[in-house]
Order: structure tokens, then C-alpha cells, then sequence
């Protein structure tokens, strides 16, 4: 028999979602005035109504609000994860394979180097420092010391992409060659993360190449054929002029591949992310779709996903300052070393090589989910947790203000220096 949620446990679920929505959504927005991302307050609301803050000194209310009706938190928790589905499928929007191609050469130098450098670097110091900091109940040296290397590696596209914004550069040619770049990051580091989640789940019986290599089969099958098949359902349902209807079979793609992609043994939000690449340039699904979805799930559906990291975790009792400090260094290390090296190849300046390093230093919620799995999968601890989130919240602080400094710094330089055939005139 199908249980159902009793008329107080409807009540206390509609509670815990005004809880923890309110504070999100004011925090959110109190960061969007100061220019920085909303996630940074959606965490920190978390942080505030959850066990840190709210369970440390009222941990009666803390208790009856999230603790005594489990189901009804069960209910929010479903609600939660639906919409990180939701986020990483409108993340994949912002991936255009047309523009990856048109910028390829000099975008792909940024990128590899800024994946290799990170990936190598996380790596090898987890290796090393895996039994004095990094040692959690999953005990597997190496699938760890894999997934720091991934969640290393990944730049955050959404942050980046506001920083360009932010800048008025998203149009030029740097700016594309970065948001490009920051394109590639993306993808590949989701296509790593879902070798690392197979190689997670293998701890309980043998590796599976074939498992692994049905992941990879899959996400080229979604970006070619499969593309292909969902654009022509896009196509049947748009017949009609209906709206409605091409964003009901978009959320459906959408929620089949999250399925398709957790039967293979990895998680919902590779299967979203991988729909969202595939529709991103449908005719069928037009801007206007794009933005009813966005609208909602950032502004509704992610602030609950976000929140509910603070919920989880007690941020004073579990903190380690070591494991934070460790962390940030080798994780901005990484990628400005990897980053700014792939910048000077592409033959970029030095002052826009810099900048150009600190953009792709930028983590955002793709961190945080990544960590958030490997916390389910217990790969790392608590503490470990905690210090990839502080480290995500300071990359995306320092990234804007850094860049737009040394963009600036660069443009004066150009001003200031006379062009060469200027100088020649003169001597005449």
C-alpha cells in the first residue's frame, strides 16, 4: 500500500519549505546587490537555520521544526533534489558545441592545461596527504585522490559567465575564447566525474571497464543521434504553437536521461546536464522556454538545494582549519598555474593571461554537488566537505574583482603605449 503524508506532516513539510526558502531567497539576493553570486547567501542561509546556528542555540526548535516529522523532511529532501536535476540541465544551456568548435584552437589550449595542471595537482597531493587529512569510511586511497583531481579541475560556467557580463567583454574575442574555454572545463569535467562515480560504486565489487566505457557511449550518443531524436520531439511538440507543451517534453527528456544515467551507476545530474547540451540549440526550444525554466529553478528550486548543504552539516563542531587551508591552496595553485600556462600559449598577454587564470579559478555549484555526492558516497569526510565549499565561496569572491583588475590593467597599458608606426612618424 502506498503511504501518503498525514495532514500535519503536509503542514510541517510547507513549513520547512517557507523555513528554509525565505532566508535563502533574502540572502540570495542581499549578494546579487553586492555583485556576487546568490549561491554564496543560499549556502549561508543553510548555515543559519540549520544545526550550526539555529541547532547550536535553540536546538529544541531546531529539533521540532527538521527532525520530528522525518517524512515530511523526506518530502523536502525529493523536492531538493529535483531541482539540482533541474540546475544542471539548465547549466547545459550555456555549453554551445557551435561556439566550442568556432573558438576551439585557442579555448582548448585554456582548457587542457587548466584540467591537467588541477587534475595532476589534487591528485597527487590527496595521494600524499591522504592518511593525515583526507582519510574517510570509504577508505580508497586512489578513487579519492580521482575525485579531487576532478573537482579540482572544473570552472564554474555561470560565474564566469556574469564576470564576463560583469566586465562587458562577454563579446569580444577574449571573452569568447574564456567562456569557450570555461565550456570545455564543464563538459569534461562532468564526463571525469562520472568515470570517478563508477569507479565510486565499483568499491563493492569488481571494476567494471565496460561500466565505465557504457557512461562514455552514452554521453556520445546524447550529443549526436540523440540529439538528433530530441530536437525532432521538440519539433512534434511545438506543432502547434504550444509552449506549454515543448517545456513539458524538455522537463520529461530531461528527468529520462537523469533516470537512464543513475541505472548506469551514475547520478541524475550528468543524465540533465547532457539534455540540456543536447536541446541548448533547438529551434523548437526558444529563449522563451529557457526562461520560464530558469526563472523558476533559480529562484525557487536551487535555493532549497543549496540551503539544505547547511542543513546537513555542522560547520563549527565538523571544521577543520588545516583541511580548509590545504584545500584553497592547492586548489587556486592549480588552476591559475594550469590556466594562466594555457593562456600565454594561445598567445594571450601576460596582464590577460593572469586575468584570464583567476576567471577560470572560479568554482560554483558544480563543486558543491560533486561534494555532496562524494559525502553521500562517503569518500570524504565532513571536514573535507566543509573546506571544498569554504574553498568554492572564496574562488567565486576573489575571481571577479581580481580580473577585472588586470583586464583594466592591460587596456591602460595598450592606451598608454603609442602603436609602433606612431613612434616611426615621430622620428621622422
Amino acid at each position: 500500500m502506498v503511504s501518503k503524508l498525514s495532514s500535519a506532516e503536509i503542514v510541517h513539510f510547507l513549513l520547512i519549505l517557507l523555513i528554509i526558502l525565505v532566508p535563502a531567497r533574502l540572502l540570495g539576493e542581499l549578494c546579487r546587490r553586492y555583485k556576487l553570486p546568490a549561491i554564496i547567501g543560499e549556502i549561508f542561509a543553510g548555515i543559519i537555520v540549520g544545526p550550526t546556528l539555529l541547532g547550536l542555540l535553540f536546538p529544541d526548535l531546531f529539533k521540532g521544526i527538521f527532525i520530528s516529522a522525518p517524512h515530511a523532511f523526506e518530502a523536502f529532501d525529493g523536492i531538493a533534489n529535483i531541482g539540482i536535476i533541474l540546475l544542471m540541465f539548465i547549466a547545459g544551456f550555456e555549453v554551445d558545441l557551435k561556439q566550442i568548435r568556432q573558438n576551439g584552437k585557442q579555448a582548448i589550449s585554456i582548457s587542457l592545461t587548466g584540467i591537467i595542471f588541477p587534475f595532476a595537482i589534487g591528485f597527487a597531493s590527496v595521494w600524499f596527504l591522504y592518511q593525515s587529512h583526507f582519510a574517510n569510511g570509504f577508505n580508497n586511497q586512489l578513487v579519492t585522490s580521482l575525485f579531487f583531481g576532478t573537482a579540482l579541475s572544473i570552472t564554474a560556467l555561470s560565474v564566469i559567465t556574469k564576470i564576463l557580463l560583469d566586465l562587458d567583454i562577454l563579446n569580444t574575442r577574449i571573452g569568447n575564447i574564456v567562456l569557450t574555454a570555461a565550456m570545455v572545463d564543464d563538459f569534461l569535467g562532468w564526463i571525469l566525474f562520472s568515470v570517478i562515480i563508477q569507479l565510486m560504486n565499483a568499491g563493492k565489487q569488481e571494476a567494471s571497464f565496460w561500466k565505465v566505457s557504457t557512461v562514455i557511449v552514452y554521453a556520445i550518443f546524447m550529443l549526436t543521434a540523440g540529439r538528433w531524436l530530441m530536437h525532432k520531439l521538440l519539433a512534434f511538440a511545438g506543432k502547434k504553437n504550444k509552449p506549454g507543451r515543448v517545456l513539458t517534453v524538455a522537463v520529461c527528456l530531461c528527468l529520462i536521461s537523469a533516470c537512464i544515467t543513475e541505472g548506469l551507476g551514475v547520478r541524475g545530474v550528468f543524465g540533465a546536464f547532457l539534455v540540456g547540451v543536447g536541446i541548448n540549440d533547438s529551434e523548437y526550444f526558444t529563449e522563451k522556454h529557457k526562461h520560464v525554466l530558469h526563472q523558476f529553478t533559480i529562484n525557487v528550486l536551487a535555493p532549497l538545494f543549496f540551503a539544505s548543504v547547511g542543513l546537513r552539516l555542522n560547520f563549527i563542531a565538523n571544521f577543520n582549519l588545516e583541511v580548509v587551508v590545504i584545500i584553497l591552496i592547492i586548489a587556486c595553485l592549480a588552476k591559475l598555474i594550469g590556466a594562466g600556462i594555457g593562456s600565454a600559449l594561445s598567445g594571450m598577454t601576460k596582464n590577460e593571461s593572469i586575468a584570464v587564470a583567476f576567471g577560470m579559478n572560479a568554482r560554483g555549484s558544480q563543486e558543491i554537488v560533486l561534494g555532496l555526492l562524494a559525502l553521500q558516497a562517503k569518500i570524504i569526510s565532513e571536514p573535507v566537505f566543509e573546506g571544498l565549499v569554504v574553498m568554492t565561496v572564496v574562488t567565486m569572491i576573489i575571481s571577479g574583482p581580481i580580473m577585472k583588475y588586470y583586464f583594466l590593467k592591460e587596456q591602460n597599458l595598450q592606451v598608454s603605449t603609442p602603436p609602433l608606426s606612431h613612434l616611426v612618424n615621430s622620428d621622422e
